[in-house]
Protein backbone atom coordinates (compact mmCIF):
# COMPACT_ATOMS: atom_id res chain seq x y z
CA UNK A 1 0.00 0.00 0.00
CA UNK A 2 1.29 3.52 -0.75
CA UNK A 3 1.96 5.86 1.82
CA UNK A 4 -1.52 8.17 2.49
CA UNK A 5 0.44 11.14 1.27
CA UNK A 6 1.18 10.15 -1.96
CA UNK A 7 -2.24 8.61 -2.80
CA UNK A 8 -4.39 10.35 -5.42
CA UNK A 9 -7.54 8.29 -4.76
CA UNK A 10 -8.23 9.17 -0.82
CA UNK A 11 -10.44 6.81 0.85
CA UNK A 12 -12.32 9.64 2.97
CA UNK A 13 -13.50 10.69 -0.46
CA UNK A 14 -15.09 7.44 -1.42
CA UNK A 15 -16.69 7.31 1.71
CA UNK A 16 -20.39 7.44 2.09
CA UNK A 17 -22.06 11.04 4.14
CA UNK A 18 -22.07 10.35 7.85
CA UNK A 19 -23.86 12.31 10.86
CA UNK A 20 -20.82 11.38 13.03
CA UNK A 21 -17.28 12.10 12.34
CA UNK A 22 -14.64 10.72 9.83
CA UNK A 23 -10.87 11.92 10.07
CA UNK A 24 -7.99 10.53 8.13
CA UNK A 25 -4.24 9.34 9.85
CA UNK A 26 -5.40 9.56 13.29
CA UNK A 27 -3.24 8.11 16.08
CA UNK A 28 -3.90 5.06 17.23
CA UNK A 29 -1.51 4.70 20.23
CA UNK A 30 -3.45 7.16 22.71
CA UNK A 31 -6.40 5.32 22.29
CA UNK A 32 -4.35 1.51 23.61
CA UNK A 33 -3.64 0.08 27.01
CA UNK A 34 -0.03 -0.64 25.40
CA UNK A 35 0.49 3.21 24.04
CA UNK A 36 1.88 1.86 20.71
CA UNK A 37 0.80 1.52 17.18
CA UNK A 38 0.40 3.62 14.36
CA UNK A 39 -2.66 5.64 13.25
CA UNK A 40 -5.83 4.69 11.53
CA UNK A 41 -6.09 5.43 7.45
CA UNK A 42 -9.50 6.49 8.87
CA UNK A 43 -11.69 6.67 11.78
CA UNK A 44 -15.55 6.81 12.05
CA UNK A 45 -17.05 8.05 15.59
CA UNK A 46 -20.58 7.14 14.35
CA UNK A 47 -23.63 9.34 15.78
CA UNK A 48 -25.71 6.55 16.63
CA UNK A 49 -26.91 3.74 15.63
CA UNK A 50 -28.92 4.58 12.53
CA UNK A 51 -25.34 6.18 11.20
CA UNK A 52 -23.50 2.85 11.62
CA UNK A 53 -26.09 0.97 9.75
CA UNK A 54 -26.17 3.63 7.10
CA UNK A 55 -22.24 3.73 6.40
CA UNK A 56 -21.93 -0.20 6.91
CA UNK A 57 -24.77 -0.85 4.29
CA UNK A 58 -23.57 2.11 2.07
CA UNK A 59 -19.61 1.78 1.97
CA UNK A 60 -17.85 0.28 -0.70
CA UNK A 61 -17.28 -3.28 -0.54
CA UNK A 62 -13.79 -3.01 -0.92
CA UNK A 63 -13.40 -0.98 2.07
CA UNK A 64 -12.27 -3.04 5.10
CA UNK A 65 -13.60 -1.95 8.34
CA UNK A 66 -12.09 -2.72 11.93
CA UNK A 67 -13.96 -1.69 15.54
CA UNK A 68 -12.24 -0.85 18.41
CA UNK A 69 -13.07 -0.56 21.97
CA UNK A 70 -11.20 1.04 24.53
CA UNK A 71 -7.97 -0.88 23.13
CA UNK A 72 -6.96 -2.91 26.57
CA UNK A 73 -6.76 -6.34 24.60
CA UNK A 74 -4.99 -5.16 21.52
CA UNK A 75 -2.07 -4.74 20.08
CA UNK A 76 -2.28 -2.32 16.96
CA UNK A 77 1.02 -2.74 14.61
CA UNK A 78 3.27 0.61 14.06
CA UNK A 79 2.09 0.47 10.46
CA UNK A 80 -1.36 1.26 11.03
CA UNK A 81 -4.71 0.09 10.11
CA UNK A 82 -5.79 0.27 6.75
CA UNK A 83 -9.43 0.86 5.53
CA UNK A 84 -11.79 2.06 8.01
CA UNK A 85 -11.38 1.88 12.15
CA UNK A 86 -14.85 2.25 13.88
CA UNK A 87 -15.17 3.37 17.48
CA UNK A 88 -18.50 3.65 18.94
CA UNK A 89 -19.07 6.34 21.57
CA UNK A 90 -21.42 7.33 23.66
CA UNK A 91 -24.62 6.54 22.17
CA UNK A 92 -23.48 2.71 22.24
CA UNK A 93 -22.69 2.87 25.93
CA UNK A 94 -26.20 3.08 27.70
CA UNK A 95 -26.82 0.65 30.60
CA UNK A 96 -30.74 -0.08 31.34
CA UNK A 97 -32.39 -2.39 33.72
CA UNK A 98 -35.46 -4.48 33.05
CA UNK A 99 -36.70 -6.99 35.56
CA UNK A 100 -33.61 -9.30 36.38
CA UNK A 101 -32.08 -8.60 33.02
CA UNK A 102 -29.32 -5.46 32.09
CA UNK A 103 -28.96 -4.64 28.65
CA UNK A 104 -25.68 -2.89 28.07
CA UNK A 105 -24.45 -0.72 24.41
CA UNK A 106 -21.42 -2.08 22.98
CA UNK A 107 -19.49 0.68 24.18
CA UNK A 108 -20.30 0.44 27.88
CA UNK A 109 -17.03 -0.10 29.67
CA UNK A 110 -17.54 -3.74 31.57
CA UNK A 111 -16.96 -1.81 35.05
CA UNK A 112 -19.79 0.21 34.67
CA UNK A 113 -22.23 -2.59 33.83
CA UNK A 114 -21.46 -4.52 37.27
CA UNK A 115 -21.83 -1.42 39.19
CA UNK A 116 -25.34 -0.80 37.31
CA UNK A 117 -26.00 -4.51 38.12
CA UNK A 118 -25.07 -4.36 41.62
CA UNK A 119 -26.69 -1.03 42.01
CA UNK A 120 -29.85 -2.69 40.64
CA UNK A 121 -29.49 -5.27 43.39
CA UNK A 122 -28.88 -7.82 40.45
CA UNK A 123 -25.38 -10.40 41.02
CA UNK A 124 -24.06 -12.27 38.49
CA UNK A 125 -21.83 -9.55 36.25
CA UNK A 126 -19.33 -8.85 39.64
CA UNK A 127 -16.61 -11.32 36.94
CA UNK A 128 -17.31 -7.66 35.03
CA UNK A 129 -15.71 -5.25 37.20
CA UNK A 130 -12.29 -7.40 37.05
CA UNK A 131 -12.25 -7.34 32.31
CA UNK A 132 -10.70 -3.71 31.84
CA UNK A 133 -12.85 -3.85 28.14
CA UNK A 134 -16.03 -3.04 26.80
CA UNK A 135 -19.09 -5.05 26.33
CA UNK A 136 -18.72 -5.51 22.81
CA UNK A 137 -15.16 -6.98 23.24
CA UNK A 138 -16.56 -9.11 25.68
CA UNK A 139 -19.47 -10.59 23.05
CA UNK A 140 -16.62 -11.61 20.36
CA UNK A 141 -14.60 -13.26 22.81
CA UNK A 142 -16.85 -14.45 25.25
CA UNK A 143 -14.29 -12.58 28.26
CA UNK A 144 -14.25 -14.12 31.44
CA UNK A 145 -12.60 -13.78 34.55
CA UNK A 146 -12.75 -14.86 38.74
CA UNK A 147 -15.04 -17.94 37.73
CA UNK A 148 -17.54 -16.42 34.93
CA UNK A 149 -17.74 -15.36 31.71
CA UNK A 150 -19.91 -13.83 28.86
CA UNK A 151 -21.29 -17.70 28.27
CA UNK A 152 -22.64 -18.19 31.52
CA UNK A 153 -25.18 -15.14 31.45
CA UNK A 154 -25.53 -13.33 28.07
CA UNK A 155 -29.81 -13.76 26.97
CA UNK A 156 -29.10 -12.66 23.48
CA UNK A 157 -26.51 -10.05 22.09
CA UNK A 158 -27.47 -7.51 18.63
CA UNK A 159 -24.90 -6.75 16.16
CA UNK A 160 -25.12 -5.40 12.72
CA UNK A 161 -23.96 -7.50 9.49
CA UNK A 162 -21.93 -6.93 6.82
CA UNK A 163 -24.59 -5.46 5.18
CA UNK A 164 -25.59 -2.97 7.66
CA UNK A 165 -29.20 -5.33 8.83
CA UNK A 166 -29.45 -6.01 12.69
CA UNK A 167 -29.06 -9.33 13.80
CA UNK A 168 -30.38 -10.42 17.08
CA UNK A 169 -28.49 -13.23 18.51
CA UNK A 170 -30.14 -16.30 20.80
CA UNK A 171 -27.09 -17.77 23.47
CA UNK A 172 -27.25 -20.38 20.99
CA UNK A 173 -26.15 -18.37 17.77
CA UNK A 174 -23.29 -17.21 19.59
CA UNK A 175 -21.42 -20.48 19.10
CA UNK A 176 -18.97 -19.89 22.72
CA UNK A 177 -15.92 -21.84 23.66
CA UNK A 178 -13.50 -20.53 25.88
CA UNK A 179 -12.52 -17.32 25.34
CA UNK A 180 -13.72 -17.13 21.42
CA UNK A 181 -17.29 -16.95 19.89
CA UNK A 182 -18.39 -17.91 16.07
CA UNK A 183 -20.26 -14.67 15.08
CA UNK A 184 -18.49 -14.10 11.91
CA UNK A 185 -15.79 -11.56 11.88
CA UNK A 186 -17.52 -8.71 10.12
CA UNK A 187 -20.40 -8.12 11.98
CA UNK A 188 -20.13 -5.40 14.61
CA UNK A 189 -22.07 -5.84 18.00
CA UNK A 190 -24.11 -2.98 19.48
CA UNK A 191 -25.54 -4.28 22.82
CA UNK A 192 -26.12 -7.36 24.92
CA UNK A 193 -28.92 -8.55 27.60
CA UNK A 194 -27.84 -10.67 30.65
CA UNK A 195 -29.71 -12.53 33.19
CA UNK A 196 -28.70 -11.52 36.62
CA UNK A 197 -30.33 -13.22 40.04
CA UNK A 198 -31.16 -10.35 42.83
CA UNK A 199 -29.22 -10.07 45.88
CA UNK A 200 -28.06 -7.82 48.11
CA UNK A 201 -26.29 -5.20 47.24
CA UNK A 202 -24.19 -5.06 49.58
CA UNK A 203 -22.98 -8.68 49.53
CA UNK A 204 -22.49 -7.65 45.64
CA UNK A 205 -20.75 -4.69 46.33
CA UNK A 206 -18.29 -6.98 48.43
CA UNK A 207 -17.54 -9.38 45.86
CA UNK A 208 -16.72 -6.78 43.11
CA UNK A 209 -14.18 -5.57 45.64
CA UNK A 210 -12.68 -8.69 46.51
CA UNK A 211 -12.30 -9.28 42.49
CA UNK A 212 -10.50 -5.88 42.45
CA UNK A 213 -8.61 -6.36 45.36
CA UNK A 214 -7.15 -9.71 43.35
CA UNK A 215 -6.64 -7.89 40.49
CA UNK A 216 -4.51 -5.23 41.56
CA UNK A 217 -2.25 -7.23 44.18
CA UNK A 218 -1.86 -10.03 40.96
CA UNK A 219 -2.13 -8.08 37.90
CA UNK A 220 0.62 -4.60 36.30
CA UNK A 221 -2.88 -2.83 36.37
CA UNK A 222 -0.95 0.37 36.70
CA UNK A 223 1.73 -0.61 33.77
CA UNK A 224 1.23 -0.04 29.46
CA UNK A 225 0.07 -3.41 29.40
CA UNK A 226 -2.79 -5.32 27.05
CA UNK A 227 -3.92 -7.68 29.87
CA UNK A 228 -3.36 -11.56 29.20
CA UNK A 229 -1.42 -12.11 26.81
CA UNK A 230 -1.58 -16.08 26.18
CA UNK A 231 -4.86 -18.50 25.92
CA UNK A 232 -4.71 -20.91 29.01
CA UNK A 233 -4.12 -24.56 27.19
CA UNK A 234 -6.33 -26.25 29.36
CA UNK A 235 -5.79 -28.00 31.74
CA UNK A 236 -2.83 -25.62 32.52
CA UNK A 237 -2.22 -22.01 33.57
CA UNK A 238 -0.30 -19.89 31.04
CA UNK A 239 1.41 -17.91 33.23
CA UNK A 240 2.99 -21.20 34.67
CA UNK A 241 4.45 -22.30 31.90
CA UNK A 242 5.91 -18.83 30.89
CA UNK A 243 7.47 -18.97 34.41
CA UNK A 244 8.64 -22.45 33.91
CA UNK A 245 10.05 -21.58 30.87
CA UNK A 246 12.34 -19.00 32.47
CA UNK A 247 10.48 -15.84 30.82
CA UNK A 248 9.70 -13.91 33.96
CA UNK A 249 11.08 -10.50 33.65
CA UNK A 250 12.69 -11.24 30.04
CA UNK A 251 13.15 -8.00 28.22
CA UNK A 252 13.39 -7.16 24.18
CA UNK A 253 13.65 -3.35 23.22
CA UNK A 254 11.17 -1.53 25.26
CA UNK A 255 9.17 -4.21 26.06
CA UNK A 256 9.39 -6.47 29.16
CA UNK A 257 7.08 -9.88 30.63
CA UNK A 258 5.82 -8.23 33.92
CA UNK A 259 7.79 -9.13 36.75
CA UNK A 260 4.24 -9.75 38.67
CA UNK A 261 2.52 -11.35 36.53
CA UNK A 262 4.14 -13.26 33.85
CA UNK A 263 1.00 -14.01 31.26
CA UNK A 264 1.07 -9.98 31.33
CA UNK A 265 3.53 -8.03 28.38
CA UNK A 266 4.77 -4.34 29.40
CA UNK A 267 5.56 -1.51 27.24
CA UNK A 268 8.25 -0.05 29.88
CA UNK A 269 8.14 3.54 28.01
CA UNK A 270 10.05 3.08 24.52
CA UNK A 271 8.45 0.00 23.15
CA UNK A 272 7.63 -0.66 19.66
CA UNK A 273 4.47 -2.54 18.69
CA UNK A 274 6.87 -4.49 16.79
CA UNK A 275 8.92 -5.05 20.35
CA UNK A 276 5.88 -6.25 22.55
CA UNK A 277 4.83 -8.71 19.36
CA UNK A 278 8.19 -10.02 18.80
CA UNK A 279 8.47 -10.76 23.05
CA UNK A 280 5.44 -12.83 22.56
CA UNK A 281 6.68 -15.10 19.68
CA UNK A 282 9.89 -15.39 21.82
CA UNK A 283 7.93 -16.72 25.34
CA UNK A 284 5.87 -18.88 22.87
CA UNK A 285 8.96 -20.49 21.32
CA UNK A 286 10.31 -20.66 24.80
CA UNK A 287 7.41 -22.43 26.32
CA UNK A 288 7.57 -24.51 23.44
CA UNK A 289 10.40 -25.71 23.36
CA UNK A 290 10.54 -26.43 27.51
CA UNK A 291 7.20 -27.82 27.66
CA UNK A 292 5.90 -28.87 23.81
CA UNK A 293 2.45 -26.23 23.94
CA UNK A 294 1.96 -24.11 21.60
CA UNK A 295 0.33 -21.03 23.36
CA UNK A 296 -2.58 -19.00 21.49
CA UNK A 297 -2.23 -15.16 21.84
CA UNK A 298 -5.56 -13.58 23.22
CA UNK A 299 -4.44 -10.47 22.53
CA UNK A 300 -5.56 -9.22 19.37
CA UNK A 301 -2.94 -8.47 17.05
CA UNK A 302 -4.13 -6.10 13.70
CA UNK A 303 -2.61 -3.62 11.61
CA UNK A 304 0.48 -3.50 9.52
CA UNK A 305 4.27 -4.14 10.54
CA UNK A 306 6.15 -0.67 9.94
CA UNK A 307 8.16 -0.21 6.39
CA UNK A 308 8.08 2.09 3.79
CA UNK A 309 6.07 0.01 1.29
CA UNK A 310 2.91 0.21 3.75
CA UNK A 311 3.43 2.71 6.58
CA UNK A 312 0.06 5.09 6.74
CA UNK A 313 0.98 8.32 7.36
CA UNK A 314 -0.53 10.55 10.66
CA UNK A 315 -2.40 13.58 9.60
CA UNK A 316 0.62 15.53 11.69
CA UNK A 317 3.36 13.64 8.88
CA UNK A 318 1.06 14.46 5.93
Amino acid sequence: MMAAERRTDRLIDRLPPVRGRLSEGSSLANVTWFRVGGPAEVLFKPADLEDLRQFIARKPADVPVTLLGVGSNLLVRDGGIPGVVIRLGRAFAEIRIEGNRVIAGAAALDLNVALAARDAGLAGLEFLSGIPGTIGGALRMNAGAYGSDVAAVLQRATAIDETGDLRQLDHADMGFTYRHSTVPEEWIFVGGEFACNPDQVAAIQERIQSIQQSRAESQPIRARTGGSTFVNPTPHRAWELIDAAGCRGLKLGGAMVSEKHCNFLINTGAATAADIEALGEEVRRRVREQSGINLQWEIKRIGLAADAANTITTKDQA
